[in-house]
Formats: structure tokens, C-alpha cells, sequence
């Protein structure tokens, strides 16, 4: 199975649907088509983007996820899929079930995970990992002392070597970058969670009343470090004012269309992120106790 990531940034475009493909059609260029089987996310970038109808309800029966940016052609909103599990019903029910007490102790692992990665991305990028494995056995369940918050705190500022930088959704500076390529490492997610019959909204740990999708936020984050990876690349080349131009966005996005090593087999972001997903719905319903988590590829 194919799962493309389309970004239309560069021009004008009118989107249809014909015979079970997206046709997307641009001034004096020829038609594209694909399927909408084969597509997981779609970007509408450029703010002359026109859609059809039947293309929003193709998008949503295919499985995919539109992303709609705003006048700075940062991702502002999203369209998922309502329905995609044939026991979605039961899912939600054991999902929004689901006791404290396993809410904590998958919040621990994902956290965990997400430490861990950061530490092997510092350790490859700078050769040390700062400290920062010496924290993930000190993440316990819910993690109260936020162990994620400290961890955190050396990883920016070792990151990009700079002992002033924070993370702040409204910088001008390399944020922009991470805020671009977070929000379409969301929207997959976000699809691999109703995929597996879950709804995003019903979080483990985040629960921003202004976040629609708090569960996706959650499973996103041991991934996250595959975005800042390719913003040290641009901020390397480019600098942290790098125009978020088409070049940019495609060396975010390759980032996210590589291959994932689970269980000693390749696999695709989606598909892990599926998997990933599929044994959270495992764990609400008792029959697993454990995440299914990747080997995060950096």
C-alpha cells in the first residue's frame, strides 16, 4: 500500500474527484491523478486551492486526512475520517472507559520512548546524549515530577547548540519549521488513531481545551524527534529564518515518508503509527498492557 503525503503550496489548483482518483488541476500544466486510496494526508498549502464536494468525501471514505493552512501556509484545521473500524462503537466505549491508572502507566511508556529518542538523536548529532537516558527510568507512572519537562530543557538547548532558544509555537524563528512538520506528523497520527477505532479526542495526558485532537498529541510524541532531526539539517544549511518555501517542506516531509524498523522489519510511519495505535486500543480493552513503539529511525 501506498500513503503519499501531498503538499499543493506552489500555485492554483482545483481538486475533483473521477473514477476513485483525486484529479488536481493546474494552469497550463497537465492533470494529475491519483488514488485516493493511496493518499494519507493532503496539504492545501497555496490559498487558491478549490475543492469539490465529492473531493472531501472521498478524502474521508479513502481513510485520508486534509490539512487546511492558513494565510502564513502554516496547518490551521484538519478533516478526519468519522467512521473507519468496524467496532468503532466499542472502541470509543472502552476507550472512554479506560481508568486512571492505565492512563498513567501508558502516559509513562510514551514519555519514556520520547526520552529516549531525543537522547539518540543528541548522542548522533553531537556525539553525547547529555544525560538525558539517565532520566528515562526515573519517569514513573503519569509522570508526576515531570521527568518530560526537565528532559526537555537540556534537549532545546542542545539541539540546535543554542543555550537561548525555547520552544514557542509563535517564534519567527525555527519554530515555524517544527510547527509545520509537528502538524502533519498530527494529521498522521491522527489517522492511524480513528484507523484503528479510536477517537482523537479522548487524550491520555494532554487535554488543552483549545487541542481537538489531545489523543493524537499523545502518540505523536515519541515520533517528534524525526521533525527536529530535519530542522537542525535546514537550520544547518538555511538558517533558523529559512523560508518555509516548497524545497523546505520537502526535507520535512521526506522525513516522514521513510522506513521504520518494527519487530526487525521495515515498515512505513504509517503503518507503525497504525500499530502503535491498534495496541492502544489493545490496552483499553485488557488484552495487551504494553505499547507497540518503534525503533525511531535518526
Amino acid at each position: 500500500m501506498i500513503d503519499r503525503v501531498i503538499d499543493l503550496s506552489d500555485e492554483p489548483a482545483h481538486l475533483k474527484v473521477h473514477l476513485d482518483n483525486l484529479l488536481i488541476r493546474r494552469d497550463n500544466q497537465p492533470d494529475m491523478r491519483l488514488p485516493l486510496s493511496e493518499i494519507a494526508v493532503l496539504v492545501a498549502s497555496h490559498p487558491q486551492i478549490t475543492y469539490t464536494h465529492a473531493v472531501l468525501s472521498g478524502l474521508a471514505s479513502a481513510g485520508a486526512v486534509l490539512v487546511v493552512c492558513d494565510k502564513k501556509r502554516l496547518p490551521a484545521a484538519m478533516q478526519v475520517p468519522l467512521q473507519t473500524h468496524y467496532i468503532q462503537g466499542e472502541r470509543f466505549a472502552q476507550q472512554a472507559a479506560a481508568p486512571l491508572p492505565t492512563k498513567k502507566r501508558l502516559w509513562q511508556q510514551l514519555v519514556r520512548a520520547k526520552i529516549k529518542a531525543q537522547a539518540r538523536l543528541l548522542e548522533k548529532l553531537h556525539g553525547s546524549d547529555f544525560g538525558l537516558p539517565r532520566l528515562v527510568p526515573q519517569v514513573k507512572s503519569g509522570d508526576p515530577t515531570n521527568m518530560e519537562g526537565r528532559a526537555a530543557r537540556t534537549y532545546w538547548r542542545r539541539l540546535f547548540n543554542n543555550p537561548n532558544f525555547r520552544r514557542d509555537t509563535c517564534a519567527d524563528d525555527q519554530n515555524r519549521l517544527l510547527n509545520y512538520g509537528y502538524a502533519v506528523l498530527r494529521a498522521v497520527i491522527t489517522r492511524a488513531v480513528c484507523a484503528a477505532g479510536l477517537h482523537p479526542s479522548l487524550g491520555l495526558h494532554h487535554h488543552n481545551r483549545y487541542d481537538p485532537f489531545p489523543l493524537a498529541s499523545d502518540l505523536m510524541e515519541p515520533f517528534r524527534p524525526l521533525v527536529d532531526r530535519a530542522v537542525t539539517h535546514i537550520v544547518k544549511t538555511k538558517g533558523p529564518d529559512a523560508p518555509l518555501d516548497r524545497e523546505t517542506k520537502q526535507v520535512l516531509l521526506r522525513a516522514l515518508t521513510q522506513k521504520f524498523t518494527l519487530n526487525g522489519e521495515a515498515r512505513s510511519l504509517f503503518d507503525v503509527a497504525f500499530r502503535c495505535a491498534a495496541s492502544l486500543a489493545a490496552a483499553f480493552s485488557r488484552s495487551r498492557k504494553s505499547l507497540l513503539l518503534p525503533e525511531i529511525p535518526l
